[in-house]
């Protein structure tokens, strides 16, 4: 990896790392912080191995096409599955958004596979009789002919939302042209196969059910409401849209139980599956408050059922043993699993975590939080005094929920994390016994912090697929909600909800997407870019953005040190240890080398702060040096969607 690229995926970890100050020398106190901080840069990085064609472990892949993971063996999924695609490229249209330029040309790699994929005709269909189900496809963009569960009717919503999320972008920045040329077309194919079979069964998100699944309905409905909105955006209308969205809104309310979500009709099992949490964090929207119907993260319904499908696991795995109701386990995709002996997964274990930041953020912005009989339950686990009521953020009830609220959702994160050999936890406590009952470390990381699809239900190691592409895209999300950056609205707003369902359908319009010219770099802000390919006028209507309650600052120093030196930022704030030396805040040495001495360090600070800080060394020896006067002065942005940013100082 170049410098250059290090320092930009450097500053959007959106993690604070706080390491102790010498004692008499310096020495590492490690966190939660501290390592996503660094898994991050690992996901990211575990990402773009596989995709192709320049991806480490995708080189015969062809050009944007996202392998769900390396091993092609026990299992094999050296395939690209239209779902688990469409999830990893939704989150690396996040980071574009939010910084990371460099993500561009594999963003435009992948809207032009896709363009391609589907006019493949396949075992489901062609381009207009169904093929746009297809769950899976050879890496070399052929059809996968083998036996399968098929079809599988999320994979077109959730690719029309990843390739919206960047249209709108393009739109945004003065690139109408190519939204209107490169993503509509193949958007409008997708919304035009959802209108058209929402309402047929098909296999789920796990490829085992068929029937209808929750998950699916929700991917569908959202799809169906922000591509009528994306159509008005490029000049066009789809009118499919608008007819069905309000009928899949009124059949997805019939998957609530009245005490958790049902996953699928169609199946003998509990119901009780990641299939509903991630139905919800898929659907969630900044703007949408604790909406029932579209089963907001923070509603009484979907706070209901976080606790009914956690507690699910509580008694199954070994690794679970001990642990409280109202405290993080780890989850997998549903209790009857016993796919690899139904183990953990991390995808759901790190979901678990996003629905609550979600919900955090959500209540912040409403300012209150309401409690329910339908959600007391869920409240009462993590907060025992809780009681039926709204209480507002000025009250101390409130604080207390949402501390209760973050330090659970942390738990689930820090499930992925402990036991981690050194550096990452030295200090952890034994979670497991070996057959002669002496305490042994378990990781649930591989060292390097690589993620597979599973961990064991017994020790927690690494298990199935390895460096699993929807592991890796699924803890950058919910690191993400972690520092309150949060996706764009998808307009649930503005979601009408039928007064009675009714079996149907529409036909929308099916057409080859031929649009495959980018520009050669896509810059933030109105290029004033105007068509010379279409007649088609379109006018680029800025989305509202959102000011940002903390900012991923990046403060970087050039400083000459000797071996065994170190280098620490202190300041007025208590973020920087309020001056005092024994709390000040280490910086990394990461991208230190002998033509470029530069030490660096990402926190999470509080948006519009104003404080002094300087750089210090300590000494092998624990000797402090601080740097000559006079104090430096730094102010937090606090600009509409400025979500990163970098400090960059020469050692005085």
């Amino acid at each position: 990896m170049t410098r250059s690229v290090a320092l930009a995926l450097h500053a959007l970890v959106l993690s604070q790392a706080v390491i102790a100050a010498p004692q008499p020398a310096p020495r590492a106190t490690t966190n939660l912080d501290t390592w996503l901080a660094s898994e991050a840069k690992v996901a990211l990085n575990g990402i773009l191995d596989n995709i192709g064609s320049s991806g480490a472990y995708a080189a015969s892949a062809h050009a944007g096409i996202v392998i769900a993971s390396p091993s092609t063996n026990d299992p094999d999924y050296y395939y690209t599955w239209s779902r688990d695609a469409a999830l990893v490229v939704k989150v690396l249209v996040d980071l574009f958004r939010n910084g990371e330029s460099s993500l561009q040309t594999v963003l435009m790699e992948y809207v032009n596979a896709q363009a391609h994929l589907q006019t493949v005709s396949n075992p489901s269909g062609s381009l207009s009789s169904g093929g746009l189900g297809e769950p899976k496809f050879n890496v070399d963009e052929t059809a996968f002919t083998g036996s399968w569960g098929r079809p599988q009717r999320d994979g077109p919503a959730l690719r029309a939302t990843a390739l919206i999320d960047f249209g709108n972008w393009l739109i945004d920045n003065g690139y109408s042209k190519y939204a209107v040329s490169n993503i509509w077309p193949v958007v409008r194919n997708d919304l035009s196969y959802v209108a058209q079979y929402w309402n047929n069964t098909g296999f789920d998100l796990w490829e085992e059910v068929q029937g209808s699944s929750f998950f699916t309905i929700a991917a569908q409905h959202r799809a169906l409401v922000e591509g009528s909105a994306f159509a008005s955006r490029v000049g066009s209308s789809c009118s499919w849209c608008d007819s069905q969205a309000p009928q899949v809104l009124c059949y997805l309310q019939s998957f609530w139980t009245g005490s958790y979500i049902l996953a699928n009709f169609g199946s003998n099992r509990s119901g009780k599956d990641a299939n509903t949490i991630l139905g919800s964090i898929h659907t969630f929207d900044p703007n949408a408050g604790c909406d029932e119907n579209t089963f907001q993260p923070c509603s009484p319904r979907t706070l209901a059922n976080h606790k009914v499908y956690t507690d699910s696991f509580r008694s199954i795995y070994a690794i679970n043993s001990g642990i409280a109701a109202g405290k993080a386990v780890a989850v997998g995709r549903y209790p009857e699993d016993n796919y690899y002996n139904g183990n953990p997964w991390y995808l759901a274990t790190t979901a678990a975590a996003e629905q609550l930041y979600d919900a955090i953020y959500q209540w912040n912005q409403a300012k209150s939080i309401t409690i329910t009989s339908v959600s007391l339950a869920f409240f009462k686990d993590i907060y025992p005094s809780a009681a039926v009521g709204t209480y507002a953020s000025s009250s101390s009830t409130f604080t207390a929920i949402i501390d209760a609220v973050k330090t659970y959702a942390d738990g689930y994160m820090g499930i992925v994390v402990r036991n981690l050999p050194p550096p990452w936890a030295p200090d952890s406590p034994d979670i497991d016994t070996n057959e002669k009952g002496k305490k042994k470390k378990e990781k649930y990381a591989r060292p390097n912090g690589s993620l597979a699809e599973q961990f064991t239900r017994s020790n927690g190691s690494p298990a199935s697929a390895r460096d699993l592409t929807w592991s890796y895209a699924a803890l950058l999300t919910a690191n993400l909600r972690r520092n309150s950056v949060m996706p764009p609205s998808w307009g649930e707003k503005n979601a009408k909800q039928a007064s009675a369902c009714v079996a149907t359908s529409a036909t929308g319009t099916y057409s080859a997407a031929t649009g495959t010219t980018w520009p050669s770099s896509l810059t933030r802000g109105p290029t004033n870019s105007t068509s010379t390919t279409t007649t088609t006028t379109t006018t680029a209507t800025p989305t509202a953005c959102s000011t940002p309650t903390s900012v991923a600052v990046t403060f970087d120093v050039t400083a000459t040190t000797s071996w065994g030196e170190n280098v620490f930022i202190a300041g007025s704030i208590p973020e920087l240890g309020n001056w005092a030396s024994s709390k000040a805040v280490a910086l990394s040495a990461a991208d230190y080398t002998d033509a470029d001495h530069t030490w660096a360090v990402t926190m999470t600070l509080p948006a519009g702060t104003s404080f002094e800080y300087k750089f210090l060394r300590v000494a092998k020896s624990g000797a402090v040096t601080w740097e000559s006067d006079p104090n430096r002065s730094y102010t937090v942005p606090a600009e509409c969607g400025m979500i990163a940013a970098t400090e960059s100082s020469t050692w005085r």
